[in-house]
């Protein structure tokens, strides 16, 4: 008989609250699928990092000719085979570094005619003017400043070059774009709250006189409490699965289908389902705990008698 009451005053308190109900609904949906946007983003960000950065090399460019005759850093010449040499042996002793590979000027020249053949400079460049260079892959790309401290400005070197250098900047645009997104989540979420105690106020004060019998008669303050916070927590629950259904369909239509990002940029290692799905039951329980807890501390002044 009391679930059955308290069923029934939830039925009504949300038919009598409609528009307020469908605000919060909206409201929590909005904030949470923006939580869980944040969450994705972070993960993604953090899959972009451990997939490029293993693949990132860094560079040393060893002096030629022609930089010997232009370039300060070589001005002692261009290299020589027992600098070269002396170069290899030092990386290969270095903890940091995992692999040393050697291109030669006529191994650069290839590459860059394969990636910019169309270019007009391409048909002015001969191989003697192309770097000769050590491709380095370190066991961790965090190090770099090693290389750069024990090679730049060593006689032959030409430059040291990091390319994590060029992908921080993208990550840090990712992280800025992320954090704007939490910071519109954290207003939403704010939005959200106030609709909540707002609507469990109004309801309470709609339904003043039941309670004030209610307490009359001896009805304990969770019982004249618990229809209001289950009628929130049932707002919020459904926005919370609104959220999710967002969430679900964004990652079908944006990477799967749709957009098909995941076929049009392959080079990016996009999150899978697992990653989405396991923010999906923190997402609901957060629906469902926030609005109880908010109407819960909103009516503790309406059970003083």
């Amino acid at each position: 008989m009391r679930a059955q009451f308290v069923l029934s005053e939830i039925g009504v308190g949300l038919r009598r609250n409609l528009t307020m109900t469908f605000a919060v609904i909206v409201s929590v949906a909005l904030s949470l699928a923006l939580f869980g946007g944040s969450l994705l983003m972070s993960d993604q960000v953090s899959t972009m990092k451990g997939y490029w950065y293993d693949k990132v090399n860094v560079s040393i460019f060893l002096c030629n000719k022609s930089d010997a005759e232009s370039d300060p850093n070589c001005a002692r010449g261009a290299v020589t085979t027992e600098q070269k040499e002396q170069i290899q042996t030092d990386l290969k002793k270095m903890s940091v570094v995992d692999t040393v590979a050697h291109e030669s000027s006529d191994q650069a020249y290839k590459h860059y005619k394969e990636q910019f053949g169309d270019s007009p400079l391409a048909s002015s460049l001969t191989p003697d003017q192309m770097q000769e260079s050590f491709r380095i892959k370190l066991t961790d790309p965090e190090k770099y400043q090693v290389i750069a401290t024990a090679f730049d400005g060593r006689d032959g070197v030409q430059s040291v070059q990091d390319q994590k250098g060029i992908l921080d900047n993208l990550f840090e645009l990712l992280n800025g774009m992320n954090w704007a997104a939490r910071a519109l989540m954290a207003m939403m979420l704010v939005v959200a709250l106030m609709l909540i105690v707002n609507t469990v106020r109004v309801s309470a004060f709609s339904r003043r006189r039941e309670t004030g019998i209610m307490r009359l008669v001896g009805a304990s303050g969770f019982y004249i409490q618990a229809p209001f916070i289950m009628e929130a927590a049932v707002a919020g629950l459904i926005g919370g699965t609104v959220a999710c259904g967002f969430l679900v369909v964004a990652r079908y239509f944006i990477i799967d289908h749709g957009l098909a990002l995941s076929e049009k940029l392959t080079l990016i290692n996009f999150i899978g389902w697992d990653a989405v799905l396991k923010y999906l039951p923190l997402i609901l329980a957060t629906s469902l705990l926030m609005p109880a807890l908010a109407a819960f501390f909103a009516l503790r002044k309406y059970l003083k008698v």
